[in-house]
């Protein structure tokens, strides 16, 4: 519920406060006053489109705050997530708009999205003005009223439908990418197989490469490593039987000999006989291992070098296709593998997501009637408890006819289409209220379906702009009574310019034209009393102090007092 809305530089609006409150508020004032303003920031507040123009001249900027009581946990959540707060079930609303076209928005004190205030608004608001009563004229929003009047057991249905038909959807285009995609991908299973079985066939190992490059270097001098080695060998330990021959080894034992044969009378040569003799050894086994690397190059095979070229060169035509190395070639491989798993996998894949596909068909199609024989039934109440407000808001011999039809296809929000027809008289065929309706009967085929659907699913707060358009009289008594009969389960907020609508809210406002000084202004004024009767006067005789007016203006807010004082 609104309990105070403030506008400042709005239009003609200067500066204005509405008390608004719960139960039934009329806003009335002459043409031109701003009545529509007020409509304008309500929208504002809901988040609706900002437009520059509607800035007062020579203002900077337009505000709007509202200040709104709420018990709804699910807006409570909204507001805490954006960061403000609700104090004691009060939520404080605000809405700027530059010169310039920039908007900002603020809930509970924080600032926030301008689309935050339209999430808000669908659990707070409803507002109904030219604009609802063209969107009643479309398919969906007649399923959508239905589907409100419905009630939570068609929603719950709703909900599961929608669930199973996204599934549907998402299911039917994987099939469909993974049957398109079939020969494209039996050729990538192709082509991975040849890579993989090339490389099987050499089967690299890790680090092979480098090994084999020293390999061959070996292998191609092999006759300068024999000759340089055997020469070390015989320097160093000659198998010569010549007494006289002078390799490294014979040298160094003579030394130790001698030193031997003295050392003891002498502790410093020790040192140097410790380290000819460590030489000793050392020479013998480099001599040992000469010969056994000499040893080592005789038996390789004069097939060797040419093994090993072959075995490189098949490993760098592997790197030219696949990898700058082994590991990357192994890498490769075993990504190939993966992929080639993943493919060869993808006919079972299908079969299981066609039967997936198959059992969520069912699933939706089995929900899709659900939802029509709940709408159907739901149809049948609906278009008789319309029917009798339609007769109460004097069209006696009108008939609503609620119509649900099959699609083509299932669609989003089930197989489904509602149509909502209108029998002026009797003998008439039903035909779409868009067609059938005029502007006065269209305001009250409206209303009645917001007083019959809000017994169901009530909306804490309504505002009707025009909702008495092209109607007076009889009938306009009538709309402010159901009205006053909605805003005892709701807050109704009207803009009117009729006296037999305003005669029954409890809260009467006044928009306030004053044009001193070569400018437009508007306030707002709360009317009781005479001020009010005045006000009532003059909206059904264009005189505040005509003595008919008066007197019809007071038997009509009599009539509304009587209307409002019923439990």
């Amino acid at each position: 519920m609104i309990e105070e809305m403030r506008i400042r530089d709005l239009g003609v609006i200067a500066d204005a406060t509405l008390p608004l409150g719960p139960g039934f508020t009329a806003i009335t004032g002459e043409t031109g006053a701003g009545k529509t303003m007020v409509v304008s920031a309500l929208g504002l507040l809901m988040g609706e489109r900002s437009d520059a123009g509607a800035v007062r001249t020579g203002a900077s900027q337009a505000r709007v705050n509202g200040v709104v009581h709420t018990a709804d946990p699910a807006v409570t959540d909204l507001v805490d997530e954006l960061g403000g707060d609700v104090e004691d079930g009060v939520l404080i609303l605000g809405r700027t708009v530059s010169a310039e076209g920039r908007s900002r928005a603020s809930v509970g004190g924080s600032n926030a999205p301008v689309g935050s205030l339209g999430r808000l608004a669908e659990r707070l608001f409803a507002v109904h003005g030219q604009s609802e009563q063209l969107r009643l004229r479309s398919a969906a929003a007649q399923r959508d009223t239905l589907d409100r009047f419905a009630g939570t057991d068609l929603a719950a249905t709703l909900t599961e439908y929608r669930t199973a038909h996204r599934a549907r959807r998402e299911l039917g285009e994987r099939v469909a990418e993974l049957t398109a995609a079939r020969d494209e991908r039996a050729a990538e299973a192709v082509r991975l197989r040849a890579e993989l079985d090339e490389i099987a066939e050499v089967d690299p190992q890790p680090g092979e490469e480098a090994e084999l490059a020293a390999r061959i270097d070996v292998l191609s001098n092999v006759e300068a490593l024999r000759a340089a080695t055997v020469g070390a060998h015989e320097a160093l330990a000659t198998e010569s039987d010549d007494p006289m021959s002078q390799d490294a080894a014979s040298l160094v034992d003579t030394a130790v000999r001698e030193l031997e044969r003295v050392a003891a009378h002498d502790v410093r040569l020790s040192g140097v006989l410790e380290t000819l003799q460590s030489v000793s050894f050392q020479v013998a086994d480099a001599a040992r291992e000469l010969s056994a690397y000499v040893g080592d190059l005789d038996v390789e095979g004069p097939g060797e070098l040419a093994r090993a070229n072959e075995r490189l060169a098949a490993l760098n035509g592997l790197f030219r296709l696949y990898g700058a190395d082994s590991a990357a070639v192994i890498a490769h491989s075993g990504q190939s593998a993966a992929r080639l798993t993943e493919l060869e996998g993808d006919d079972e894949l299908i079969d299981k997501l066609a039967a997936e596909l198959e059992e969520t068909n069912e699933r939706e199609r089995t929900l899709a009637e659900q939802l029509s024989t709940q709408r159907t039934n739901a149809a049948v109440r609906l278009s008789e408890l319309v029917t009798v407000e339609l007769r109460e808001l004097a069209l006696p011999d009108a008939d609503f006819v609620v119509r649900v039809l099959p699609l083509e296809s299932l669609g989003g929000s089930g197989g489904d289409e509602v149509q909502l027809l209108l029998s002026p008289h009797p003998g008439a065929t039903p035909r779409p209220i868009a067609k059938s309706a005029s502007g006065g009967e269209l305001s009250r085929v409206m209303l009645a379906l917001e007083v019959v659907v809000a017994g169901v699913d009530p909306v804490p707060t309504f505002v009707f702009d025009e909702v008495d358009a092209g109607v007076g009289g009889a009938a306009a008594i009538e709309i402010g009574r159901r009205l006053a009969r909605l805003a005892k389960s709701s807050q109704v907020i009207v803009v009117t310019h009729l006296a037999q609508v305003a005669a029954f809210a409890g809260n009467h406002l006044r928009v306030v034209k004053d044009s001193a000084g070569g400018f437009t202004e508007s306030s707002c004024q709360r009317l009781d009393g005479e001020h009010r009767l005045a006000e009532m006067a003059r909206l059904l005789s264009g005189l505040s102090d005509s003595s008919s007016a008066l007197e019809h203006a007071a038997e009509l807010l009599d009539l509304g007092a009587a209307e409002r004082a019923v439990g």
